[in-house]
This record gives C-alpha cells, structure tokens and sequence, in this order.
C-alpha cells in the first residue's frame, strides 16, 4: 500500500487534499500531516513514506528547503499558489505539482504520474533537480512587480487620474470596463484580464471573469436565493458575483 504525507501551514488546504486524494486513489495512506517544512523533514525521517506533499511557502522551513533535505527519501509533490514560472519549471518533469485550490482532474493526472514512480526505481533529487529547486526560490525571493498606481479614465469628455486605492472595483461589459469610485464612475477600455496582471494582488482581487474588487471595499459577502455568492461593497448598492473558482479567495477572510 502507497504512503504519503501533506505538509501545508493551512489546515483547510491539508483538509481538502486528503479528502481529494481519498476520492482519486483510496488505496493511499496517509500517515501524518505537518504544519511547516521542519516538521515535514521530521515525518519523512520518522514515517519514510513514499510522498510527500509539500506547500511551497511554510513558515520558517519552506517546502523548497525541506525538498532540499528529503532529497531521495520520498518521492516530492508540490502543492503551490504559484504558477507560471513555478509550473513551467515543473513540467519539465523533475518534480510535480498541483496548484491551489487542488481540482480533482489534475490530481488524477498528478496520481497517474506518481503510480508509475512507484512501479520504478526512485529517482534520487540530484543536483540539477536542486538548481532548479534554487531558481524557483530565486525567483518567489526576488523584487516585487511593479504594479499601477493610476489609472487614466474618461468622465463624459474628460480625463482623470484616479489612484488605484481609490477604486471600489472594476467591471467589464463587451467593450468597457467600468471603474467605480465612492464619488463618481469612469469608464476604460482595458479588460480585467489585462488589468488582474497590472494591479498589485494583495489590493485587488479577481472574484469574476469580468470582476476586480478592492479588499479594503469589501463589507462582506452573502448568497442570493439562486445559491449564488455576492459581495458586498461599503457604501454602495451593488452586489459583485463571485464565480466558483474564486470562492477560496474568501476562506481567509
């Protein structure tokens, strides 16, 4: 019977991993759950299962540096908020990954890759699985982006320059996209696609296809009678749906 271990500092994330794993591959035995890397590293040497499932950013002991100290003792799965650059480095094959919030199909894919592992020798993390390990940390470690500070908007025949922490939220329609302040709505022509990847993360969140809403704005969040998830936005009357891919964004909240 296959082992493994999940190490994430988040308890829902350990919670929903297990319970997907069980749906995808019940003869897996999970043996223990640690909260950061130090424990992780701990488990491995204690338990020695054949996986491990490791959170990319722990506190103290990330999932990279206790990679580094696994090394070949069991086979390295990490779990990452991460993609892009993290996920093109781990396709080529010296690692897998599954991004958060774990869906069940990827996870089979990520299942199927480990079963045939198994069946083979391990493959021991050498020295170019651990440059690669130290590039993807460069990378996490290195500056923060730049991010837009105004956006140029037109009022009737006017432009403005609104700061972007004035801005309750953005949505978009076929041709504009509407940018909602306390006082006044301006319209652009740039998509919230466009828009997700310019403005900094941790000020505004994604909650829709066509939806960016300023954290500081949000007042709460409610269920219409349809089921459906709306945000509540301070001081105005508008509810902001949001699309079942962006429900995690609120469990920290």
């Amino acid at each position: 019977m296959p082992t493994a271990i999940i190490a994430d500092d988040e308890r829902l994330m350990r919670d929903q991993l297990r319970m997907r794993l069980s749906e995808v591959w019940p003869e897996l035995e999970i043996l223990g759950e640690a909260k950061n890397g130090e424990e992780a590293v701990e488990l491995v040497a204690k338990l020695k299962p054949d996986l491990t499932f490791l959170d990319i950013r722990m506190p103290g002991k990330t999932g990279m540096e206790a990679a580094r100290e696994i090394g070949d003792q069991s086979h390295i799965v990490f779990v990452t908020a991460y993609d892009q650059y993290a996920v093109e480095a781990f396709e080529r094959g010296a690692v897998d990954y599954l991004l958060k919030p774990t869906e069940t199909e990827r996870l089979k894919v990520t299942v199927d890759r480990l079963k045939e592992r198994l069946a083979g020798p391990r493959e021991q993390v050498n020295d170019s699985v651990t440059a690669l390990l130290s590039q993807i940390a460069e990378k996490v470690a290195a500056p923060k982006q730049k991010y837009l500070q105004w956006i140029q908007a037109s009022i009737g025949q006017d432009l403005r320059m609104i700061p972007v922490e004035e801005i309750l939220f953005f949505r978009s329609d076929e041709k504009y996209t509407c940018v909602q302040t306390e006082k006044f709505e301006a319209l652009i022509r740039k998509p919230v696609r466009d828009l997700a990847e310019e403005l900094d993360p941790s000020l505004f969140w994604q909650i829709h296809r066509a939806t960016l809403v300023n954290v500081n704005a949000i007042e709460g969040v409610t269920r219409d009678i349809r089921g459906r998830h709306l945000v509540m936005v301070k001081g105005r009357p508008e509810r902001l749906e949001v699309s079942r891919s962006f429900l995690h964004l609120f469990k920290q909240m």
